[in-house]
């Protein structure tokens, strides 16, 4: 047998309802590392294939928004296993994607997997902070509880291709909402790669759906689409940036500006509460007497 062997390319794929699609487009286009050698062909998304991924975000919605907080902070705890089984690929293609050694890849993988972690924990935790009992005047309970907005369009940071990619996108999946991803344009990998590990896990087809390739064509039409109801801009440049916030106010869509982060740094909930509403609800409590209330 010869000791010369020729290697198996991976063939990089979208994921939209669970399953793994090329481009509706046949399209493919080309990725290259931080020094300009290639690594693989991405899909180039078209309009279709973002269409199908909002079929596939609305049809999982109501299964993913309607399971208990505990259930999707143990399946989102289960990600974070098999982030952490799949540690060295991800080092590996980190370091390709941003030009880090072997050592600041490793570290920034870390941190994503911390990262991951820190928003399943938040699952069942986020309604105790920004929900609660109200005072009011009158035999009545008074209740606001935050609910899950519905579709999230996000479009994953350009410069941070993992650890910007997770944080935007577990803090929109944690509270119940459903995503379509736009991965990075030019480092892309680490979040279809990303996508293998969910669709190996407990999260539900549809739940988080990634497209790659040009950032403003799969952009565009998310942001006009009527069943959309959100839209996180954090890989939009400035020009973009208001383009879509025009086309995301036909349908009122709530919309997450760019603006600075340092991904390194504890996010804090405001991520998450971006994407909440919040429900009140009336309920006479029954007759008050002199002696107090009667339930």
């Amino acid at each position: 047998m010869s000791d010369t062997r020729l290697s198996v390319l991976k063939t990089y794929k979208l994921y939209v309802g669970g399953k793994f699609p090329r481009s509706e487009s046949g399209r493919v286009y080309e990725v290259s590392d931080s020094k300009g050698k290639w690594l693989a062909n991405a899909p180039l998304s078209s309009r279709k294939d973002a269409r199908d991924a909002v079929v596939a975000a609305r049809k999982a919605f109501g299964g993913w928004s309607g399971a208990t907080a505990y259930n999707r902070g143990q399946v989102l705890y289960r990600v974070a296993e098999m982030l952490e089984g799949r540690r060295d690929q991800f080092v590996r293609e980190v370091g390709e994607a941003e030009g880090l050694s072997k050592s600041k890849s490793a570290a920034v993988v870390d941190a994503t997997i911390d990262r991951w972690v820190w928003y399943a924990g938040w699952t069942d935790k986020i309604a105790q902070v920004v929900g609660g009992g109200n005072p009011v005047a009158g035999p009545f309970f008074n209740l606001s509880s935050p609910e899950p907005t519905g579709v999230v369009a996000v479009l994953a940071p350009q410069e941070s291709s993992f650890l910007g990619l997770v944080s935007v996108l577990a803090p929109v999946i944690a509270t119940g909402n459903t995503a379509i991803v736009v991965a990075s344009e030019k480092s892309p990998l680490p979040a279809l790669s990303l996508a293998e590990v969910l669709a190996t896990s407990d999260v539900p087809g549809g739940v988080v759906n990634v497209l790659s390739g040009r950032t403003a064509e799969i952009a565009t039409p998310l942001a006009a689409h009527q069943d959309v109801n959100a839209i996180d801009l954090a890989g939009a440049d400035e020009s973009l940036a208001k383009e879509l916030e025009i086309a995301a106010a036909d349908n009122l869509k709530r919309v997450l500006r760019p603006q600075p982060v340092d991904y390194a740094e504890t996010p804090g909930i405001d991520r998450m509460t971006a994407f909440l509403e919040t429900k009140t609800v009336w309920h006479p409590t029954g007759s008050l007497g002199a002696s107090g209330s009667s339930y």
